[in-house]
């Protein structure tokens, strides 16, 4: 019988591409293994940032009013186990061991993506989990995306960037086209960011679904320390502040609510269960803050694309300071360096570029070449994540802060790094 680790490597040999986009074999499979939809109510999040601030919200909130959830994201930073979150735990791995074995024997000569295994998986353990409601996280896209092969009650679209194009489009409007592919006819389409997509709009009218836009629909109110929600079914004042960082969190804590209460006729949620849910959704990796007596702050953000640079420098300019801002990165060579590079020049006050490894990697050196033709401040490399959080903290001061982005790839190492010098982790889901 394979171990979990041998399981994980034996499924990206499976298919000759890493990604490779279509709901055909999963049907296929699905069909085999005599898999039935559920007959729960299923919220879909996609978009190219905030999906996963989005699901922790409806997770947190629904699990606050008593309900047993299953949710899906992606990737993971330090664990597999974290992608499948069964009510208020991890899968184990006698879940998915059992998962792994049922698509095994149900494939046959089917080819298929690590991804979509993981997905199988997670449709597999929920299933047998009894659960009131799943959340499930678009890996990527929408219309293509393995987790597109469950019609949503409610599809949240959050937000519209340029990320992955070689396999989206090289538009707004085409990736718009691809994530829009999660509505449903007479279903919620609840639309999420600053400025919605026509394209977003234009399907979902097309489509017949129910379209909720931001400040027309529904919208948050910042009402002194706290803020209000204002829905179609619900009026909530006097909210708190979420507990995820940012000021983008009220929007995404709104796009959770929206989207929960459209199924105000199945799911019944009480304000306080609101209340204590945005109080207590936790994320790790998304500008979580780590202060330690005696030494410099560490900031952890999967910002990997412009759009999520942006929001970070937003957040860091946001966030009082006393000394430096020091950047560890990493960015996969198929990422947008540059402008990721651009986007946060004017908060870093010193670099180390880390290589990443993989298929989609790049070298410390190759990173550090383009940030350096763009920064005018210390530039260095490093041969992996844990060696540039070495050096970086130990050109650091107390009163400095040292923030890691760029990817999962990065920030997951950076965690293992800190936790072996003895730095807790809160909000860590291991």
């Amino acid at each position: 019988m394979r171990s979990l680790d041998q399981w994980l490597a034996y499924q990206t040999r499976l298919h000759p591409q890493a990604i490779d986009m279509s709901l055909d074999r999963l049907r296929s499979v699905l069909q085999r293994l005599r898999w039935r939809p559920p007959g729960v109510p299923v919220i879909t999040i996609a978009g190219t940032n905030g999906k996963g601030s989005v699901a922790a919200f409806c997770t947190s909130i629904l699990g606050a009013a008593g309900y047993r959830v299953g949710t899906f994201t992606s990737p993971h930073l330090r664990d597999y186990r974290e992608r499948i979150r069964v009510h208020d735990r991890l899968v184990n791995s006698a879940e998915l061991l059992a998962a792994f074995e049922r698509i095994e024997a149900a494939r046959g000569t089917i080819g298929l993506t690590f991804f979509e295994f993981n997905a199988l998986a997670a449709l597999l353990v929920f299933e047998a989990a009894a659960l009131d409601i799943w959340v499930l996280e678009v890996g990527m896209g929408g219309r293509l995306d393995a987790v597109n092969v469950v019609d949503a009650d409610v599809a949240v679209v959050v937000s519209i960037g340029l990320d992955h194009q070689e396999y989206l489009g090289a538009t707004l409007d085409a990736i718009a086209a691809e994530k829009a592919g999660i509505f449903r006819a007479g279903r919620a389409a609840v639309l999420g960011g600053r400025a919605p997509s026509a394209v977003l709009e234009n399907t979902a009218r097309a489509l017949g679904a129910h379209l909720k836009r931001p400040s027309i629909e529904y919208n948050y109110i910042m009402e002194g320390e706290g803020w209000r929600y204002r829905g179609s079914r619900w009026e909530l004042p006097l909210l708190p502040a979420p507990a995820l960082q940012g000021h983008i969190q009220f929007a995404n804590a709104a796009c959770a609510l929206a989207a929960l209460e459209e199924l105000d006729a199945r799911i019944e949620i009480d304000a306080a269960a609101i209340e204590r849910g945005l109080r207590s959704a936790r994320l790790t990796g998304r500008f979580q803050v780590i202060k330690t007596a005696g030494s410099a702050t560490w900031i952890l953000d999967v910002a990997h694309n412009p759009d999520a640079a942006r929001v970070l420098a937003a957040n860091l300019d946001a966030t009082p300071r006393q000394g430096r801002t020091l950047a560890v990165c990493g960015i996969l060579a198929d990422k947008d360096a540059a402008a990721i590079t651009v986007a946060l020049r004017e908060c870093i006050d010193a670099w180390w570029c880390a290589s990443i490894d993989g298929a989609r990697g790049q070298t410390g050196a190759s990173l550090a070449k383009v940030v350096g033709n763009l920064v005018p401040v210390p530039v260095a490399q490093a041969d992996d994540v844990g060696a540039a959080c070495a050096d970086a903290a130990a050109a650091a001061k107390s009163e400095d802060r040292i923030v890691v982005f760029g990817s999962f790839h990065a920030v997951g190492p950076a965690m293992d790094w800190l936790e072996a010098h003895g730095i807790v982790l809160p909000g860590d889901n291991r």
